[in-house]
């Protein structure tokens, strides 16, 4: 069931939820669309562990001495890279314990969680990745060369995807609802959220 959320929903500040009977929530999206920011308040609400493929990739790609688009573009000819984190959300998968996935593939890895995509508009998600300093490893000298790259890792990310899983992020029906965060604070985004659970 896709719930699109295209109007402006007043919900009040929840303290911690008691345990949901879905006890994974993944996120996806586009790139800067709000994923952590919105991971961890939903932690904090649920009382939900983190897992963040987005973290995972920049400290790989920092160790490896590359950005991210370069290591995904490695990853395309190198199947290690995505093994190394693709096997992380199997194990998730076998956990009975609650979890808050932010990845751009554990939806797949794990059907049975509450899957939600965000969306934001390239330059408002370019900016939001500018001024974030815990993304060392994503350092970019305007606004046009940042939606430039942040546009090209999508598009490097989704071919390789649909290519090693047959799995399509950009068919938006694969998730059980969809925000457009270019408008909305983490926090509403995050209330949207826990509403549709």
């Amino acid at each position: 069931m896709l719930l699109a959320i295209t109007f402006a929903l007043l919900f009040r500040s929840a303290p911690i939820m008691q345990p949901l009977s879905n006890t994974k929530i993944t996120l996806t999206g586009d790139l800067g669309s709000g994923k952590s920011a919105v991971s961890r308040i939903l932690c904090e609400r649920t009382g939900y562990e983190y897992v963040s493929t987005g973290r995972i990739q920049r400290q790989l790609a920092q160790e490896m001495g590359i950005d991210t688009l370069e290591m995904n573009r490695r990853a395309d000819t190198d199947p290690s890279i995505d093994q190394r984190i693709d096997g992380i959300f199997i194990d998730l998968g076998k956990d009975p314990r609650g979890y808050v996935i932010d990845s751009r593939m554990a939806w797949f890895f794990l059907p049975d969680s509450f899957k939600v995509y965000l969306q934001a508009d390239v330059h408002i998600a370019a900016a939001r990745i500018l001024s974030d300093p815990t993304r060392n490893s994503e350092q970019y000298a305007s606004l046009d060369e940042a939606v430039a790259k942040i546009t090209a890792r999508k598009q490097s990310e989704n071919a390789r995807f649909l290519k090693k899983y047959g799995a399509d992020s950009t068919n938006l029906s694969n998730f059980d609802l969809v925000v457009d965060t270019t408008k909305y604070s983490v926090e509403k985004v995050a209330e949207l959220i826990l509403g549709a659970l």
